[in-house]
């Protein structure tokens, strides 16, 4: 089992980044809100907030932190509701974009994501323009690989495994994320994060190093906005040209 991805590129590029931002925490604070608010504040009830509740251990938020998160989906303590938007685009070179923020103020964030598009070479699309070139994937980073691990990824149901630098990604079906993260789990593994992700159906290679930087750093310019919460792009390109 093995695939190529740019997804993993970029999300090694946003792990690095939330890192060096220190906006992990507030990330996924966002995350558990957004999941209380649209399935209740009970993670026995709402899988959704289960794993972000997971995923935010995992980074070491501390229990008050996601309490506090939770009251505030649920409206137990008073403020802007918090809301998902996919927003549609294209980077140069004909690179499209999915930018998935988390926002209490819809203007403020599509007017920077736009704002950032022009001014780098891309545009904001309308609705629908970009997202029938994706598709969602259940997403799993796990610490580790190997051949053992590659046999309870198949036996776990895993559709496809990617690994690099001592972690694997494994791609699932969407409605089948928690199902084959808990048996991961009971099979010992150690899961980093579980979420549902934007992955492209088909790639645009670029081949030189001015053009692929230049997609890259417009990536990273959007997601220094703190409402960004994550960017999918179909980017492709031989990893050897970054030297």
């Amino acid at each position: 089992m093995s695939g190529h991805s740019k997804w993993s590129v970029i999300k090694r590029s946003k792990g690095l980044l939330d890192a060096k931002r220190g906006k992990i925490f507030t990330r996924h604070a966002k995350n558990i809100e957004v999941a209380a608010r649209l399935g209740g504040g009970d993670p026995a009830m709402n899988a959704t907030l289960a794993t972000a509740i997971d995923n935010a251990k995992s980074d070491n938020l501390p229990k008050d932190n996601i309490e506090r998160a939770i009251k505030k989906g649920t409206g137990a303590l008073a403020g802007e509701a918090m809301e998902e938007r996919v927003y549609e685009g294209y980077a140069p070179h004909g690179v499209a974009l999915m930018i998935t923020a988390l926002t209490d103020n819809n203007n403020r964030t599509v007017g920077n994501v736009r704002h950032l598009l022009s001014k780098h070479g891309g545009k904001l699309g309308e609705n629908g323009s970009v997202a029938f070139q994706f598709e969602k994937k259940g997403i799993i980073t796990i610490e580790d690989s190997g051949e053992e691990l590659e046999m309870k990824a198949i036996e776990a149901g895993v559709e496809d495994l990617e690994s690099s630098e001592g972690f694997t990604i494994a791609k699932t079906n969407p409605k089948d994320l928690m199902s084959v993260k808990n048996k991961l789990v009971a099979a010992g593994v150690k899961v980093k994060s579980a979420e549902l992700a934007f992955e492209a159906k088909s790639e645009v290679k670029l081949e030189s190093k001015e053009e692929v930087q230049k997609v890259l750093d417009l990536i990273e310019l959007l997601e220094e906005d703190d409402d960004i919460d994550s960017i999918a792009s179909n980017l492709d390109f031989d990893e050897a040209l970054l030297g």
